[in-house]
């Protein structure tokens, strides 16, 4: 949104007809001048008066999308070896043989914090992002940011929705194991105790990237009203009272802070998004029951949302960990995921079957990487300018093996991301083969330069130019 300068009085001269620099001053009635910090979004004018925009670039912006299904993978399945178009994959990485150029498939990186933890399941799923330690205290929540929310956090103001976070099967609020399913539920967390609300409805989420404003106008007609209940109370309430109704406004305060920016008109000077309006229709408002239907409908809704740059942040979940999802639709496998394909037993027949749904999961990947690879933005594509990464939190779902993550990325990441190989770091050594080094090296890709994150303090060798 566009800033100006805040003054009680009118010595000020009006921003729209001065040149200012990034920092600046706020006046009182009395005279008295407060400087601000270096405000890097405020608009400046150039010595001609022209407004200079501070997104202004030539270039497209940089994307990261992140595609994740639970339980594991069948390691016999999934391989490969060799480099560029000679690239050899196993049976479950086959739909990205067109791509094999443009693969960088990741072997031997791994959580620690996850691979050591008790529960085999909700202590290794949540946590797949973000490396973090997950908490076991009965009630609570306690995981780490992930990395698409801290990208949201420095890049998500530039766009109508700071990450796009959308999932195939419902957030779950029973127990497992002692253990909240919403830890099963959700791969992307804003905060340690709050995940990213996870949209399942396409129709729901094609209204969040194309929304007219009319919604938003509601939305905040009810958050003003909610505010006014809640202040009303706040006096008579007892300090732990307090504490948790500060916890609720926050939340309140983080939906408005995301109203005003989507209601809000940002001007772009330079590079221009490909679309202004969608070119697809409105999905259907009921909850599609055809799987194949729905995942392909999300990785439709993840091209627009970056097409138009309403985001340029999402990740999708195909399935929550413990799924018992089934795959009737692929040929000859009968069960559900979870207890039924992943826990095979070494069975032949069986684990053909699993195969076919981690190669099922990744046809998915590779249809997201194919719509992207077609459309141009001056000369790249927005593949080209994009890290797309597919992974699960499991290595051998069979016997919930995390020492090591199935992991491929995919996208030119603006030409820094050296694909067409396999990189193995199993023998590499534990601290050389974090996955939260691999986030660090994805973080400085998009700017964001952090001394730690995870369990990691360097970066990944090899991924980066």
């Amino acid at each position: 949104p566009r800033q100006t300068a805040f003054t009680t009085d009118h010595r000020m001269t009006a921003l729209s007809r001065t040149s200012v620099s990034r920092r600046t001053f706020l006046r009182g009635a009395a005279g008295a001048a407060l400087i601000t910090p270096r405000l890097d979004s405020l608009p400046v004018r150039s010595e001609t008066g022209k407004l200079l925009s501070p997104t202004a670039s030539t270039e497209p912006p940089m994307r990261f999308a992140c595609v994740a299904f639970a339980d594991g993978v069948s390691p016999n399945y999934w391989s490969a070896k060799g480099q560029g178009e000679q690239m050899e994959l196993g049976e479950s990485l086959q739909p990205m043989q067109p791509h094999r150029k443009d693969l960088l498939v990741l072997q031997g990186l791994f959580n620690e914090r996850a691979h050591r933890h008790r529960n085999i399941h909700l202590g290794r799923f949540p946590n797949l992002l973000s490396g973090a330690n997950v908490g076991e205290a009965p009630g609570e929540l306690n995981v780490g940011k992930t990395i698409d929310q801290v990208l949201a956090e420095h890049i998500g103001a530039s766009t109508k929705l700071p990450s796009l976070t959308l999932g195939i099967e419902p957030t779950e609020l029973r127990l497992e194991d002692g253990l909240s399913m919403l830890y099963g539920s959700c791969i992307s967390w804003v905060a340690p105790n709050k995940p990213a609300a996870k949209e399942i409805y396409p129709s729901r989420a094609y209204d969040m990237i194309v929304g007219d404003g009319s919604q938003r106008q509601k939305d905040r007609s009810i958050l003003d009203q909610v505010l006014a209940d809640v202040k009303s109370v706040q006096s008579g309430l007892d300090a732990a009272d307090r504490e948790k109704l500060n916890e609720y406004l926050e939340s309140i305060r983080d939906i408005e802070k995301r109203i005003d920016h989507a209601s809000s008109e940002r001007r772009l000077e330079g590079w221009r998004p490909t679309l202004d309006k969608p070119n697809m229709a409105r999905p259907d408002a009921r909850l599609p029951q055809n799987v194949p239907e729905h995942m392909k409908l999300m990785m439709d809704l993840i091209v627009l949302s970056f097409q138009m740059d309403k985001t340029r942040v999402a990740t999708c979940l195909l399935n929550n960990d413990l799924s018992a999802m089934t795959f009737e639709f692929l040929d000859g496998v009968r069960g559900g995921l979870h207890a039924d394909l992943s826990h095979h037993g070494n069975n032949p027949k069986v684990q053909e079957m699993y195969m076919k749904t981690n190669r099922f999961h990744v046809s998915h990947f590779a249809y997201l990487v194919d719509r992207l690879k077609q459309i141009d933005e001056g000369g790249k594509s927005i593949f080209d300018n994009s890290i797309l990464m597919c992974c699960s939190a499991l290595w051998d779902g069979n016997v919930h093996d995390a020492s090591q993550l199935p992991i491929i990325l995919a996208g030119n990441g603006g030409g820094k991301l050296q694909t067409g190989r396999v990189l193995d770091y199993l023998k590499s050594g534990d601290e050389n083969r974090r996955a939260c080094s691999l986030y660090l090296s994805l973080l400085d890709r998009f700017g964001v330069e952090l001394p730690r994150f995870g369990d990691a303090t360097k970066r990944l060798a090899g991924v980066m130019s």
